[in-house]
């Protein structure tokens, strides 16, 4: 035997004596049941889904069986000597406490969030537009035709900008500055009226820009009434309406002639085209009134016998009816349109220049010209009147005015 079996040997004859025990009594099995598998652990719930797991019931433990020896081994010999001990009964294992079934493991619910309301938070207006406006193709390049046309188009919006606030300048903002040198002009002729005797005449000599008269027209209204300025430049006539240099003055046998804007600048004479036969025209200087009133037009000079028996045309004490003009002064007439080129229409006889008549002899004429249409000085509206009477201004009352100043309508 060689030196590495001897500690077996001597061990196993140590174990002797402790199993030497009386045999078991027949009948009882000497070979223990085999264990039952441990169950299988759970899933995690995360991983599949979730099932019933079946309770594992442990097997109820059995007698002891008997075990018995490995005959076929090299210590056949020995093992056969000591078959009593061998033989003997094993004690049973300690019997564990049963494990209780078990449970269903209940399926994992998500985490509860509590639900936001959209109301509490601030929104942004446009999220809906770009939710729901869907993604825009490419631009195509423009070509060159294309390009041409937009930009033309932009030159035509452009333009018609600027037209539009040339406009705004012209009819309102305009309105304003001359509004203010109106004024301006009317205070200054009042105060040189206030001064020296307003019985003594003389001819005076206006600058131009300068107030020489006043001009009222009832039938305009009875808050119609503007100073007259010396000059129609186009600085004088942004003031008020301005008096033809070369034409007579208020009064005076000739044309005295005015010009006034219809549009803008104050436009004192926008509505010129109201005007009827025999309305008047008042103008007042510093020691007088004079009372025109406007001739017939055309038309109504073809049937002036039903026309002219009206009062205003007609006349009273003191004051010479209205009759269409004949002889040289057959182109005078009430309302016509003519050309700007027609500088005739404010000559001492308008319409016939050459005329050769005596100064002494002339009708005492006045000539109102504007723009024709509005908003164009393609043409020229021209209105004539004739003098129907005078009235000295009275010192002693300066309130007594002439009764065609409540001529409104």
């Amino acid at each position: 035997m060689r030196d590495q079996d001897r500690p077996r040997d001597q061990d196993r004859r140590r174990e002797q004596p402790r199993d030497r025990r009386l045999p078991p009594p027949p009948g009882t099995p000497t070979r223990l049941p085999d264990r039952a598998a441990p169950p299988r652990p759970a899933r995690n719930p995360a991983d599949a889904k979730t099932e019933f797991i079946r309770p594992v019931r442990r097997p109820v433990d059995g007698p002891t069986e008997r075990i018995r020896p490995n005959r076929g081994s090299l210590h056949g010999s020995l093992n056969g000597s000591l078959n009593g001990s061998l033989d003997a009964p094993r004690p049973a294992p300690p019997r564990r406490a049963p494990e209780p079934p078990t449970e269903i493991i209940k399926p994992v619910a998500p985490p509860v969030v509590d639900p936001v309301d959209e109301r509490d938070e601030p929104r942004d207006p446009f999220d809906d537009e770009i939710a729901e406006s869907p993604a825009k193709p490419p631009r195509k390049k423009l070509g060159t035709g294309a390009k041409i046309v937009l930009g033309a188009g932009e030159l035509l919006v452009s333009a018609g900008l600027v037209v539009l606030l040339f406009v705004v300048y012209e009819v309102w903002i305009t309105d304003l500055i001359s509004a203010g040198k109106q004024d301006d002009v009317t205070v200054a002729l009042d105060d040189q009226w206030n001064q020296g005797d307003p019985e003594r005449q003389q001819k005076i000599e206006f600058a131009d820009g300068q107030g020489m008269a006043k001009l009222y027209i009832p039938a305009l209204g009875e808050d119609y009434h503007f100073t007259v300025v010396e000059g129609t430049s186009t600085a004088d006539l942004e003031i008020g309406p301005g008096h033809y240099k070369k034409s007579a003055l208020p009064g005076e046998p000739g044309n005295f002639a005015v010009a006034g804007h219809r549009v803008g600048k104050g436009a004192p004479f926008n509505d010129l085209d109201l005007l009827q036969a025999c309305d008047a025209i008042v103008v007042e200087t510093k020691t007088g009134w004079f009372v025109y009133r406007m001739l017939p037009t055309t038309d109504e000079a073809a049937n002036w016998a039903n026309r002219g028996a009206d009062p205003l045309c007609a006349g009273t004490p003191g004051s010479a009816k209205v009759e269409p003009l004949t002889g040289d002064y057959a182109a005078a007439v009430g309302r016509q349109i003519v050309t700007p080129d027609h500088s005739e229409v404010v000559a001492a006889i308008p319409g016939n220049p050459a005329a050769r008549i005596p100064v002494d002899q002339r009708r005492k004429l006045i000539t109102l010209t504007t723009c024709h249409p509005k908003f164009s000085n393609r043409q020229r509206m021209i209105l004539h009147g004739v003098l129907v009477r005078e009235q000295p201004k009275n010192a002693a009352d300066r309130a007594a005015v002439p009764v065609e100043l409540r001529e409104t309508r």
